[in-house]
């Protein structure tokens, strides 16, 4: 909870109020047309009309967003939860054995620097327009940044610390459960900050031309519907559910890292 109440401090909402302000007198100064840039205060209108269909003023999309929503969360964290096992346990691997990090790296890192969406026909071919190339395309996203991390503080783990355990005679497990994996634990949780923020990014991307369902999905319909009050009431939901996610993790990493109270130099964030 710590966490949380960090963030309910005024000094976070000038700039966003601001941009916000500026945004609404640029829209009804005329300078563009309001249906090319819609005022602020209209795209909360669609928005609370997709949320709670207020007046029906977006038509099929009216009250469906929590649809939308639950839509595009599942398949994140789908995807976010495979690429966490799969990239900390192979990160781990990596990071602990010459001979692993001989064997495999090499092919990750060739695969690595190819852009998810590039995958967006293979995955269609593979699995079809479903939910599963969406998943497949999440996983591609948050894959990386979980398991670079993972590596980083498996590789960056006191050797002193190890030794010591090896001394009183700690085993390979052992010496992995009590001494890498906590001191690995602050990049862990870097990675999977970073990859919740690609994941979403991704399902967006696969859910333009996958899938016909969640926020991604209506955001590129109300795109050629010209519906440009729905489709940033869809961006900033985006941006919304992103928030949310980083923060259950930050609410997770705040219990598990708690001799990492202060978050920057000059104290706690």
């Amino acid at each position: 909870m710590r966490a949380f109440f960090s963030y309910v401090r005024l000094e976070r909402y000038v700039v966003p109020v601001l941009i916000l302000a500026g945004w609404e007198a640029f829209s009804r100064s005329g300078a563009l047309p309001p249906a090319l840039l819609p005022a602020p205060s209209a795209v909360v209108w669609a928005w609370a009309d997709w949320v709670f269909n207020t007046d029906g003023n977006t038509q099929s999309y009216a009250g469906r967003w929590i649809f939308d929503a639950a839509a595009s969360a599942a398949r994140v964290a789908a995807g976010f939860a495979i690429a966490t096992l799969i990239g900390v346990a192979v990160g781990v691997a990596i990071g602990w054995s010459r001979f692993i990090e001989v064997t495999i790296e090499p092919t990750l890192q060739m695969l690595r620097p190819i852009p998810p969406v590039s995958w967006i026909p293979l995955a269609i071919i593979w699995f079809g327009i479903a939910d599963k190339p969406a998943i497949f395309l999440v996983f591609l996203g948050a894959f990386f940044p979980i398991l670079l991390n993972t590596i980083h503080g498996v590789k960056t783990c006191d050797r002193n610390l190890i030794r010591a355990g090896a001394m009183v005679g700690g085993g390979q497990r052992q010496l992995l459960w009590y001494i890498v994996m906590p001191a690995a634990l602050p990049s862990i949780f870097a990675g999977l900050r970073i990859a919740i923020g690609s994941a979403w990014m991704l399902t967006v991307t696969a859910e333009m031309v996958a899938v016909k369902s969640g926020v991604g999905y209506v955001l590129w319909d109300a795109y050629y519907f010209l519906r440009y009050d729905i489709v940033i009431a869809a961006m900033a939901s985006i941006g919304l559910l992103g928030f949310l996610s980083d923060l259950a993790i930050r609410l997770v990493m705040a219990r598990a890292l708690r001799w990492q109270r202060g978050t920057t130099l000059q104290g706690e964030g």
